[in-house]
């Protein structure tokens, strides 16, 4: 299988993405980790690629369970609910299946929020703008979940009171792909890149629902049992 990097368009977006990202670290920002997106085979069908797109994330992204966020100005406002994966230890590319097991710390849940204001079938465009990603909601770990492990793990999604997704261990993964398959891409592509993986990051994996579209007024919960439940409204202003 010819590696994503050689895709024109990944190697352009990718280049034009992480330029961006060590400006960003320059002026003062901190890195957080990073975002996969479009890992679905529906997905990356549509896109001819054949692995995730990868994006960044910054400690400044970050809101706590239970914040309020204004979507007034945005193009298409989404949010997604995923499992974030937490790193331990440093992954090097062309790592074994057995390290990057070892190097998942922990699990969590995770809500992103983006704002789809660019054609997603433009591959190099949308990497470059860092596939939309606007924020993240984090809250609690558990280290029970270390190694990617999803046995037990139970989640629903709830908007505006409503369950709309109920999923429960290993088919959490349907829409993203295995979680450690995902942390190895990760590992390779960005060290094509001349950037790597690191102890103390995240990688939040893909959304495990198709993306929600959301409104002003609209509440989301996220309940990933037993580890945490986050939740996030949205206002006009």
């Amino acid at each position: 299988m010819t590696a994503a990097w050689d895709d024109p368009r990944i190697a352009r977006g990718m280049e034009a993405q992480l330029r961006r990202r060590r400006e960003l670290l320059s002026a003062g920002h901190k890195p957080l980790g990073w975002k996969l997106a479009f890992g679905g085979p529906a997905a990356m069908e549509r896109l001819r690629i054949n692995a995730p797109l990868v994006g960044f994330l910054l400690e400044s992204a970050k809101l706590p369970s239970n914040s309020t966020v204004s979507i007034s100005n945005w193009t298409k406002p989404a949010a997604e609910p995923e499992i974030a994966v937490y790193l331990g230890k440093d992954l090097p590319a062309n790592s074994s299946r057995e390290a990057a097991i070892a190097a998942i710390s922990a699990l969590g849940p995770a809500i992103e929020l983006a704002d789809v204001d660019h054609p997603s079938d433009d591959v190099a465009g949308t990497l470059a703008c860092d596939i939309y990603q606007r924020h993240i909601i984090l809250d609690r770990t558990d280290a029970t979940y270390a190694g990617g492990l999803l046995d037990g793990l139970v989640c629903r999604v709830i908007r505006n009171g409503s369950e709309i997704a109920h999923v429960v261990g290993p088919p959490l993964q349907t829409l993203t792909g295995e979680l450690i398959d995902i942390v190895r891409h990760t590992a390779n592509l960005l060290a094509a890149f001349g950037e790597s993986l690191q102890a103390g990051q995240l990688i939040i994996a893909g959304s495990i629902t198709p993306p929600l579209w959301v409104a002003p007024g609209e509440e989301l919960i996220f309940q990933l049992a037993p580890i945490d439940s986050i939740s996030v409204r949205f206002a006009a202003r």
